[in-house]
Formats: structure tokens, C-alpha cells, sequence
């Protein structure tokens, strides 16, 4: 076993990894950006190296910082986790070739199964069942086009060099095929640096099962059974489970031995995931869709109905041991199912949000797990992945694991920082994903009927509690001032209670005194609303619970008249999230049509198109491709075409 072990990633994929080492005794050595010099990861690690600026592209991007980290603090080998450059073949042989041993597949395994077109005809040859789809790689756009229109709509436009849904298209108007495979290599080219595209038919109704491999550099391949990961959105896995509840033990076994042949195939080792689609009403029938050739995000449910630690079997491999398993030794006990906690905001469309982490609670233990990369006093920003943390729970069958997970998230508090905690909740008591009747498009479909409309009233009941409690007088010598005790009092008249402007960013503000029955401490309050009691933790203006949270501020509608958002009204364009401005397709003064797309602005990996609200001129422009923006911030003015114009 190696003695030291530099993790070339960050977030609470370094924590987990950390994790291991520590209880294995190896010595691990974190790296950080200037944005993470004070995260968690580098807390727990035994030691951290600096390797640059804040952005990616200068920091966990560069292989040559990297590796020169490792040999400058004795590493003996690399750990990528998952993202970044786990699934960099260039990465892997500059590991080998400076003398470091990359704990991952080989590189010419990496470079196969990172190409998505390559990979299909590898698989293929190997007697994998695979998605029909276009064939060749380096394809023009008309040649994509062509192939999608041969196949037939709806299609699926996939980066050759991508996972993690990023990139990822799906196109049902065949009249939009030009501008989706446009999107499609932009984003491609942002996330990966590499804009080859595939098409595929797309399979209505869908199952995403994955089957988790782990092979040794003797040959020997297992697999460790399946994980549903259908609950998506945006092609984005946000619940995965082990097992699923779709397949039977023949499906699992074929499936099963389907992937060991796809491992095979390539000559890999280590922990690797083969992923298929499946229609949802055939079962055996299912394709391959790539292989992922690194640790997943949800290898959580699979440790834990297997016993068995992933990060330590990468390790072992990696250092040359033999796998002591054969297949009929691997058993899937009880049921596990994964949340993926991510920055985003499901009242405003599930965009990235930010912030500072104000406070924090998650759960552990008693059948829960938190993996994380958080900690109070972090700040989230716009420049890397969303996910936060992952919440898993465990039972002995499915019922209780769906029971403790919602148990789970509604005790998870994360103020500071918009999240999808208590959307998730939501998700995982849906009557369908109870029943587990799943599909890729379950998420879409119901997305709205899992977003509350509006703020509940006890909110800012609360609020407007801690507010009538911050002007509390304390007392001097024993002895409180009557007339500085803020009860309402008035001469010659009844006492009226004090009523507070509040507001939540994306409703109406409101007016609200003080319920009569209301509790404040430090870090949470009570209220009493019609005989129902409502606690709620705060921090810092936010309040929180059963994993939704909402900051609530105070309402100057003086203020706000003058604010810059506001400045124009329905013809301004504002910054929908913290992120960066990538194109800009329009200039001063020129005319538009309602709906075209105006800028492109991108936050953690994802991509927004800001349209014009109707006809008009551009009388004001702020921004630049590359100009980073505030969300809220005013991005440009349309000015709308008069009635003689539009005539």
C-alpha cells in the first residue's frame, strides 16, 4: 500500500477520499485554488499544496501544477476522484510517466471509453448491445443533422468526450436541429474542450441503470450490481438506488455480465461504471450508453448494500493486488438511495445560486450518511460544479431507506446558500417514486407540483419575530426603560403591534407584525400560528426548514424604486444567476424580435439563454463576453418597438 496519496480534485469527493486514506494510514495531501484556500478538503488532508487562481482552467486543470505537487511532497501515487481530469488519458500518462502511479484505469482504457463514438463500436464488437445512432466520428453539423433526420425526431445530441449530462440535447423539433447542435458544441467545448458530437435515438420513457465494475491488473472483472439512476433533470442525476426495483435477477445477471464484457473489452481496472438505457417496459431490452471510467458520484448506494469501500479497492488495485472475490461472492443487502444536494434554486427555475454558508447541519448515522465538502463560513460560487453534498440512507428494504432519506433532508440546514434539499424531499414522497414506476422524464414532468407557489405565511411570522427581538432593550441594573420596550404602546389609544416590511426575492413584499406566541434564540425560532407551532433555524436573515429555506429582508420600497434591477422594468434584462457572460449576440441599437436570444450566461457548468421580453431596439447594453455578473444584475435594456414601428 502506497504511504502518501495526493488528491487531485476537491469538495466532499476529496473529503470522501480523504476518508479512506486516514482509516487506512495513508498520509493525504489535498490541493487547493485560491477560492478553496479555507475549504474542508484542506482542512482534513494532511497536508495542502497552493496550485493556483480560483478558475479551473489555472488551478485543478493544470496536470503539470499537479503532478508537481505530488513529487514535492513525496506522493507516491494520484487519486482524480471524479470530475476534473479523473477521465483524462493525458493526465493518466503524465502521472505514469513522472513516475506516479494514477489510481484509475489505464490511459489507452480512459481514451477508448472517453470517446463515446469509439467506445459504441468497441462495445459493440464485443457483443454489448448498443443505442442506434449516427456512426463515424468528427461529424459536420450537416452531417449531424442528416443523421438525426435519418433516425427520426426526437434525437439526442451527445459531446463524444462528455458525461455528466453536460451538453447533452434532447431535440424534438426537427426546425431546431441547427441551433441545438450549435448550443450542444458550445457548451461540449466549455465543459470538455472537445465539441465532437454523437446523435442518438432517443428511447421514450427511459430507465438509467448502471452496473459498477471493479477489475484488477491480473484480469479478473466483477461487477457489484446495478444502480437505478432515472430521477433526473436536465440529463443531471439528482436520486440514485441500489438495487433497482425494475430488474430481476436474470435481467441483473445479463446486464451484469454485459458489463464485465464492456470492461473487458478495453482492458480496464480499477472501479469503473457501464451505464444503459432501458425501456421501462422491457426490461431486456436494454443499450449500452458509454462507460464512465472513474468513481461515481453515487458509489455511496453500492458500498453500502455491498460492505465494501470503493476508494479502498481503487487503492489496492493500484497498487497491484488481486481481487479476492469471485461473482457468486458479491450479495446486494437491503437498499440504499442517494440525494444529490446542489446550489440551485427551484423557485427560480432551479438556477445556480451562491453564497456563504451562514449554517450548517447534516445528518449522520442511524442508517444516514452525509458525504460533503461543507462547512460554516464556506463560500459557494459560480465557478465549479453545483453539488454540495450527497445524503444517503440505508434500510433493509426500499420503503425505509425513501423514509430515512426524507427524514434526512428535512434535517439538513444549509442557510446561506439556496439549495434543493426540500425539493428533493418532495420528490422522494411522490406516489410514483414510491411505487418506483421511474423514467428519465419523471422529474420534468413533475418539477412544478414539487416547487411551493409561494411563502408561507409563518415565515415571515418568524421573521418579523426575530426583527421585534432585535429591538428588545436589555435591561440595565435590573431595571428596563417602559417607554423603549418596543410593545406598540401609544397615548390615549390602544396599543397597536409593530407591523415590519419584508420581502423575499421573487414574491410580492408584505407587512407583518409579531405573532403574540413567539420564541427566539440564537439559532432558531418558534412561532405559534392559529394553535400549529412552526420552528424554523435561522442565520443571518435566512430562515429553514424541512430543507427549504428563504432569506427574508427588510422592505424599503423607496429603496427598491431606485435600485438598478428595477430601473427598467418588463425591458430590463437582468443576470438570472451569479456567472459569466459567454456570448454576446446583439449591440446597441439594434433590433430585435421577441424571444431571440440576446447573451448566454454561464454559472457552474450550466448555460442560460437571456431572450428578449418582446420586439424592440437595444438602448443599453452593460456587459461583454467574459464580464462576470451578480444575479440580479442588469445585463442589458429592450426597448419596445412603438405601434407605428410594428406596423
Amino acid at each position: 500500500m502506497f504511504t502518501t496519496v495526493l488528491v487531485a480534485n476537491r469538495g466532499e469527493i476529496a473529503v470522501r477520499v480523504i476518508r479512506t486514506l486516514r482509516r487506512l494510514g495513508v498520509r493525504s495531501v489535498a490541493v487547493f485554488s485560491d477560492a478553496d484556500a479555507d475549504a474542508r478538503h484542506v482542512h482534513e488532508a494532511d497536508t495542502a499544496v497552493r496550485i493556483g487562481p480560483a478558475a479551473a482552467s489555472e488551478s485543478y486543470l493544470r496536470p503539470e501544477r499537479l503532478i508537481e505537487a505530488a513529487l514535492r511532497t513525496g506522493a507516491q501515487a494520484v487519486h482524480p476522484g471524479y470530475g476534473f481530469l479523473a477521465e483524462n488519458a493525458s493526465f493518466a500518462r503524465a502521472c505514469t510517466e513522472a513516475g506516479l502511479v494514477f489510481i484509475g484505469p489505464p490511459a489507452d482504457a480512459i481514451s477508448l471509453m472517453g470517446d463515446k463514438i469509439r467506445a459504441k463500436e468497441t462495445v459493440r464488437a464485443a457483443g454489448v448491445p448498443v443505442v442506434p445512432g449516427s456512426s463515424g466520428s468528427g461529424l459536420t453539423d450537416a452531417q449531424l443533422a442528416d443523421a438525426a433526420r435519418e433516425i427520426g425526431m426526437p434525437v439526442l445530441l451527445k459531446p463524444s468526450a462528455g458525461g455528466g449530462g453536460k451538453g447533452m440535447r434532447l431535440v424534438r423539433d426537427e426546425a431546431l436541429i441547427g441551433d441545438e447542435i450549435a448550443a450542444a458544441r458550445r457548451e461540449a467545448r466549455s465543459s470538455f474542450g472537445d465539441d465532437t458530437l454523437l446523435v442518438e435515438r432517443w428511447v421514450d420513457r427511459p430507465r438509467h441503470i448502471e452496473i459498477q465494475v471493479l477489475a484488477d491488473g491480473h484480469g479478473h472483472v466483477i461487477h457489484l450490481g446495478e444502480r437505478e439512476c432515472s430521477l433526473q433533470r436536465r440529463h443531471q442525476k439528482i436520486i440514485e438506488e441500489a438495487p433497482s426495483v425494475l430488474l430481476d435477477e436474470a435481467t441483473r445477471a445479463a446486464m451484469g455480465e454485459a458489463a464485465v464484457q464492456a470492461a473487458r473489452s478495453c482492458g480496464y481496472s480499477g472501479a469503473g461504471t457501464v451505464e444503459f438505457i432501458v425501456p421501462g417496459r422491457d426490461p431486456s431490452s436494454y443499450y449500452f450508453m458509454e462507460m464512465n471510467t472513474r468513481l461515481q458520484v453515487e458509489h455511496p448506494v453500492t458500498e453500502l448494500v455491498t460492505g465494501m469501500d470503493l476508494v479502498e479497492w481503487q487503492l489496492r488495485v493500484a497498487a497491484g493486488e488481486r481481487l479476492p472475490y469471485e461473482q457468486k461472492d458479491i450479495a446486494l443487502t437491503g437498499h440504499a438511495v442517494e440525494a444529490r444536494l446542489c446550489a440551485e434554486d427551484p423557485a427560480r427555475g432551479f438556477l445556480p445560486s451562491g453564497g456563504t454558508v451562514l449554517a450548517l447541519r447534516e445528518p449522520q448515522g442511524d442508517g444516514v450518511r452525509t458525504d460533503s465538502g461543507l462547512s460554516e463560513g464556506t463560500e459557494v460560487g459560480s465557478l465549479y460544479d453545483p453539488m454540495l453534498s450527497k445524503v444517503i440512507a440505508y434500510g433493509p428494504d426500499r420503503a425505509t431507506a425513501l423514509r430515512k432519506l426524507r427524514a434526512a433532508l428535512a434535517d439538513t440546514v444549509t442557510l446561506g446558500v439556496p439549495t434543493n434539499a426540500g425539493f428533493l424531499r418532495r420528490l422522494l414522497a411522490h406516489p410514483a417514486v414510491v411505487a418506483g414506476e421511474l423514467d428519465t422524464g419523471l422529474v420534468e414532468r413533475e418539477a412544478e407540483t414539487l416547487v411551493p407557489d409561494g411563502v408561507p405565511d409563518e415565515v415571515y411570522a418568524a421573521a418579523a419575530a426575530v426583527r421585534l427581538d432585535a429591538l428588545r432593550p436589555e435591561p440595565a441594573d435590573g431595571w428596563t426603560d417602559p417607554f423603549s420596550v418596543p410593545s406598540g404602546w401609544r397615548m390615549g389609544g390602544a396599543a397597536a403591534p409593530l407591523a415590519f416590511p419584508l420581502r423575499v426575492a421573487g414574491h410580492e413584499p408584505v407587512t407583518r407584525s409579531a405573532p403574540a406566541a413567539a420564541t427566539v434564540a440564537a439559532d432558531r425560532v418558534t412561532v405559534e400560528l392559529d394553535g400549529v407551532t412552526h420552528t424554523f433555524h435561522r442565520a443571518g436573515g435566512w430562515l429553514g426548514r424541512d430543507g427549504d429555506s428563504w432569506h427574508v429582508v427588510d422592505h424599503d420600497p423607496v429603496e427598491a424604486a431606485l435600485t438598478g434591477a428595477v430601473r427598467g422594468g418588463a425591458d430590463t434584462l437582468a443576470a438570472p444567476m451569479p456567472g459569466t457572460v459567454t456570448v454576446v449576440k446583439v449591440a446597441v441599437g439594434d433590433e430585435v424580435a421577441a424571444g431571440q436570444g440576446l447573451l448566454v450566461v454561464e454559472a457552474m457548468k450550466m448555460e442560460h439563454l437571456i431572450s428578449a421580453p418582446h420586439a424592440g431596439t437595444v438602448t443599453e447594453l452593460d456587459v461583454t463576453p467574459g464580464s462576470t455578473v451578480a444575479m440580479d444584475q442588469v445585463l442589458a435594456v429592450v426597448t419596445p418597438a412603438t405601434s407605428e414601428e410594428s406596423a
